[in-house]
């Protein structure tokens, strides 16, 4: 959850929301911050703004690097897979389906996440929100990320809304091309990338000026989050004739 989201709703409400983290495939609970436990031997805390909390119970994480599998150490981000009785048994019929996701008994959700000292669990990215750019794998949540830094300036500042979001398309060259989709903005897509060029960010994390999309509206599910396969087909919609130049 942006930070900005969690402080606009208590604003709004008086409630700062919590997170929690889950999958269908896992029953769906896997972690949670809860309220932090207190009695006259202890107090722990069970909240830390930023992560989806502690497992619940019985059920068990960690981290591996998504090409090799090796198991990777605290505060490291890789591949997050989740053990426990929550795990389903498998998709309906489907079992190459089942066999690519669950793996000695550790289901593999896809997500990129780290874990900390603390045992925290921090959701980074969607392993599909990554790029392969010349051979570098590309994160679309930090460009977006600077991208809403760049942005939030020039909105209102009860304004939330996701302004620009980050997909791609096949490139012959590079491998894949960033493709930036975005609401009608007050900078140009030059601007911007220059903007992008002094926060620092790698020259392959920069996407062109003549790869913005400007729609109206981001596409999004019925649930509210971002429509990924919505916004790869647009992009591939749009570029087309030139995806491989």
């Amino acid at each position: 959850m942006p930070p900005e989201v969690a402080q606009a709703f208590e604003d709004k409400f008086g409630v700062r929301p919590i997170e929690g983290y889950g999958t269908t495939e896992l029953s769906p609970v896997v972690a949670a911050n809860i309220p932090a436990h207190r009695s006259a031997m202890s107090n722990q805390a069970g909240i830390k703004e930023g992560t989806v909390g502690h497992p619940v119970p019985g059920v068990a994480a960690k981290v591996i690097d998504p090409e090799t599998g090796e198991d990777l150490g605290i505060n490291t981000p890789g591949m997050l897979l989740i053990s426990g009785p929550n795990v389903m048994k498998g998709y309906l019929n489907r079992p190459e389906q089942t066999a690519e996701v669950i793996r000695d008994g550790w289901y593999v959700t896809g997500d990129i996440a780290k874990i900390d000292s603390d045992g925290y669990i921090q959701i980074t990215d969607r392993l599909s929100r990554f790029s392969n750019i010349g051979g570098e794998m590309v994160p679309h949540l930090q460009i977006e990320k600077a991208l809403t830094e760049i942005l939030s300036h020039d909105a209102d500042d009860e304004d939330v809304h996701v302004q620009a979001v980050v997909t791609a398309v096949p490139d012959e060259r590079k491998g894949e091309r960033l493709v930036v989709v975005h609401l009608p903005l007050s900078r140009s897509p030059d601007e911007i990338c220059r903007l992008l060029k002094q926060a620092d960010l790698p020259n392959l994390f920069i996407p062109s000026p003549d790869s913005f999309i400007e729609v109206q509206e981001i596409p999004v599910l019925g649930t509210g989050k971002l429509d990924l396969k919505g916004l790869k087909q647009l992009a591939l919609e749009h570029f087309a004739p030139s995806a491989a130049s």
